[in-house]
């Protein structure tokens, strides 16, 4: 298949360029805002950059439905610090409560029923049914 991103010329019901590349994990960010409000969203557009030194990437597109920056973006930018949690298969419900866009400020720890775990490096809870999780500062 030749395919042209730019271009809709695929003849498939969605644009296949997330497809293309695979397995591709699930970042499964939780952030705070300036207030001290958790917030958590998953990213399918997330993966390990290096090793040494540790840094992870992470892409945020805008909001479809609002045509803003997400949440979790300006979270980051505001305070500089987001955790990674390893989004299990048993998880997954609840990830996918985590999806839905929800008013800013509003928790989604609490709407996907996940316990919050403190951090040690940073101010973002951490999903504590999560096996994983990077403490992360913004660079």
């Amino acid at each position: 298949m030749f395919y042209e991103p730019e271009k809709d010329n695929h003849g498939l019901k969605r644009a296949p360029f997330k497809s293309c590349v695979v397995p591709r994990p699930i970042g499964w960010i939780s952030t705070m805002t300036a207030e001290g409000v958790p917030n958590l969203a998953p990213y399918s557009q997330f993966t390990n950059l290096t090793y040494d030194p540790p840094y992870v990437m992470l892409s945020i597109n805008q909001s479809p439905k609002k045509g803003t920056r997400k949440d979790t973006a300006i979270n980051i930018e505001a305070t500089g610090e987001f955790v990674y949690n390893m989004c299990t298969y048993d998880l997954r419900e609840k990830m996918n409560i985590t999806a839905a866009e929800f008013d800013y400020g509003v928790d989604e720890f609490a709407a996907a029923g996940l316990e919050k775990a403190p951090s040690v490096l940073v101010k973002p809870f951490r999903v504590k049914e999560s096996p994983i999780q990077f403490e992360c500062a913004y660079v």
